[in-house]
């Protein structure tokens, strides 16, 4: 049998050495795999449970249309988020089309002109600069009156609690919490730690709203932020949460006043959650839900596989290959441009959609630098399906995730190596 599957390996391309080399670190990761499957087990528990208590019937897979009014299956995904992430409300639309817009969205309709928007994990993500007014932007939140600050990191990754209490003044609305680490070769930050801030804030002032981008932590942990204070927790359906089977979509839960704001934000004053049509997608929501934890482990188990392997050729990765992981996504430093595209057109040519394509560097709206980005997915931008990218700039860092099962993620990996050793950038 294993000579048929390595016969199959040398037709997808891959050399008996790169084979060889990467079988080898595979089998010393078999009890880490195995932590996985058990968080895996937890968290599929759990969703189970939140769909069997909304008593989820194949009557919510109905599509609604026009303004939505009375959709019954668009009301129970929202009752079963927020018995998931453990919160009052939930709001879980298609009409929010990916991360950054379900961010602006928590943000927009939860601060005033005034109002300071305050970080504390250090820069947010680029996309969210222009939401913010970071960089000058039509419709940017300092457009609208509100300031912003920030306060980075400790050198050893953890929060800054002395500056953080320094940072809060009067003004300060909304305390913003990036949980991943976006284009920073910085380590993710845990739920606990994360939880641990909140409470900080809070004992501070507990008036204080704090939200949480949660997106690609989702069912990493047994917990998530939601569970321990979080305002609003914050996250695309194309990521973690979805399965890979949202076609679109992103979910804020937390508060009943906080999900309500935003929802206002998101359709009008006065209307609120009560609109908004599920055009068919409801099912694939539901199912990709249910499917989530399963395919977040194998996520996971293809991080930490690049992880150990490109540790070994002497790159530096975060995390490293033993540490624990708090998101999907696995950084490696090539210290120049040429690994970066390389190792995306290992991702992009493992891909059972667009194989056939190589990706290259292009101005990406909303990025300050050329990005490069592999993702041949079924669903276009979905990032928990294989898939790579980065900023072409020092230090030339890949952001690496997803997989929507153990095995692609692993040929992704493989692929990426042997395209670095037949350009010459790596020898075995």
């Amino acid at each position: 049998m294993n000579e048929l599957k390595d016969k199959m390996y040398s037709e997808l391309g891959i050399s008996k050495e790169v084979l060889d080399f990467c079988t080898e670190i595979e089998e010393k990761l078999q009890d880490r795999f195995k932590e996985f499957d058990e968080k895996a087990e937890y968290n599929q528990l759990k969703v189970i449970k939140a769909m069997q208590e909304a008593r989820v019937s194949d009557v919510h897979f109905s599509a609604s249309s026009g303004y939505g009014y009375n959709d019954l299956g668009r009301d129970t995904l929202e009752e079963v988020y927020a018995k998931v992430f453990n919160t009052e409300a939930a709001l879980v639309r298609p009409q929010i089309t990916c991360g950054t817009h379900a961010l602006a969205l928590a943000l927009a309709s939860n601060l005033r002109p005034g109002d300071e928007l305050l970080s504390v994990s250090g820069k947010p993500y680029d996309t969210l600069e222009e939401v913010i007014g970071i960089r000058p932007s039509v419709g940017s939140l300092k457009e609208f009156g509100v300031t912003y600050s920030q306060v980075d990191l400790l050198p050893d990754g953890s929060f800054d609690k002395e500056g953080i209490k320094k940072a809060i003044n009067s003004k300060t609305k909304l305390i913003a919490i990036q949980r991943s680490k976006g284009y920073l070769p910085r380590r993710t930050l845990s739920p606990y730690e994360i939880g641990d801030v909140i409470k900080f804030i809070k004992e501070i002032n507990p008036e204080l709203i704090v939200m949480v981008d949660n997106c690609y932590g989702e069912f990493v942990e047994y917990d998530e932020p939601s569970d321990f204070g979080a305002d609003m927790t914050v996250g695309s359906l194309i990521k973690n949460p979805g399965g890979g089977l949202a076609p679109i979509g992103g979910y804020i839960v937390g508060t009943k006043e906080c999900i309500e704001q935003a929802s206002y934000r998101l359709t009008a004053p006065g209307l609120g959650r009560e609109v908004g049509a599920t055009l068919g997608v409801t099912q694939s929501f539901f199912q990709g839900l249910f499917l989530a934890p399963t395919v977040v482990s194998g996520a996971l188990k293809g991080a930490v596989f690049a992880a150990n392997i490109y540790e070994k050729l002497g790159f530096k990765v975060v995390p490293d290959g033993s540490e624990p992981r708090y998101d999907i996504i696995q950084a490696i430093e090539f210290g120049r441009p040429e690994g970066v595209i390389e190792f995306c057109k290992g991702i992009q040519a493992a891909a059972p959609v667009d194989s056939f394509v190589t990706p290259e560097p292009w101005a990406m709206p909303g990025y300050d630098s050329d990005v490069i980005m592999a993702a041949g997915a079924f669903i276009q931008g979905s990032s928990i399906e294989l898939s790579a990218d980065g900023p072409i700039k020092p230090p030339y860092a890949v952001y690496f995730q997803g997989g929507l099962t153990w095995y692609h993620a692993k040929l992704g990996i493989i692929n990426s190596l042997q395209k670095l050793v037949d350009a010459g950038i790596v020898k075995l």
